[in-house]
């Protein structure tokens, strides 16, 4: 029999519990037969539920050589494409939209969001398993002090659901943190109202300070003694901003970038 070693440099920790398995296959909301990609699929374990899923045409990716094999040996129906899901091209592999689902590698977890952001009209919902802290910084309402960067980029798009919390002795070998599944559903918002880069521009810069106020941590934008700064919203901190109050102050930020 094939057999699979994690390998800590790809940051794999296989899922080796059954019930938890079903319980994310079962968290894809599809309201139609639709194509679904799995990231990482690893030994199978949560493949073999979404093979039996009435709903789901799926297609892997796995970037582990022995794990392909043993997909494989133990999968023949599944079409498994060997590669790395940040460099393969969506729009060639999938014509139309599909959905995306996986216990995601931890340490390239974010990067996997931002290409989800990139493809997000191709994309109307992923259900994922990935480091705790990071489901519920992406979960975190505006005010709470986990919210942050990933939880307004994500959200300006997605609505955010956690799921359930997954403890370390589910998996082989263990991490050394717990674990959670969230599922991401697309929202309505088709363009932001602002300049979508600095949007992101001014997102980041303002959490890079996330202790200062919003006119402090703005100052690499807009010089500090531009007259934009008397209004009371730049006594904020970022966390005390929702997406929409970010959307103004991109369109704040631009204007004063132009004056």
């Amino acid at each position: 029999m094939t057999q699979v070693r994690a390998k800590k440099y790809l940051g794999q920790h296989f899922l080796k519990d059954l019930e938890v398995a079903r319980r994310i296959a079962e968290s894809l909301e599809l309201p139609v037969p639709t194509s679904v990609l799995e990231i990482g699929p690893g030994t199978g374990v949560l493949t073999q539920f979404l093979l039996q899923h009435p709903k789901v045409d799926l297609t892997a990716v796995e970037v582990d050589r022995e794990s392909v094999v043993y997909l494989h040996t133990h999968f023949p129906q599944l079409k498994v494409i060997e590669g790395d899901f940040l460099k393969i091209d969506l729009k060639a592999l999938f014509p139309d939209k599909f959905h995306i689902i996986g216990n995601l590698p931890y340490n390239i977890s974010s990067q996997i969001f931002f290409k989800v952001l990139d493809n997000r009209d191709r994309i109307p919902s992923l259900v994922c398993m990935i480091q705790k802290e990071v489901a519920e910084r992406m979960a975190a309402v505006h005010g709470n002090k986990t919210y942050g960067i990933l939880s307004v980029l994500m959200q300006a798009f997605y609505s955010i659901d956690y799921l359930f919390t997954v403890h370390e002795h589910v998996f082989d070998p263990p991490p050394k943190v717990k674990s959670a599944v969230i599922r991401l559903t697309r929202n309505e918002v088709n363009e932001l109202g602002c300049n979508e880069q600095l949007f992101k521009t001014v997102v980041k810069t303002a959490f890079n300070q996330r202790r200062k106020t919003m006119r402090n941590s703005l100052k690499p934008l807009v010089e500090k003694d531009h007259p934009m700064y008397a209004d009371s919203l730049f006594d904020k901190r970022p966390e005390q901003l929702d997406v929409a109050a970010f959307i103004d102050l991109t369109n704040r930020v631009e204007r004063a970038m132009r004056n």
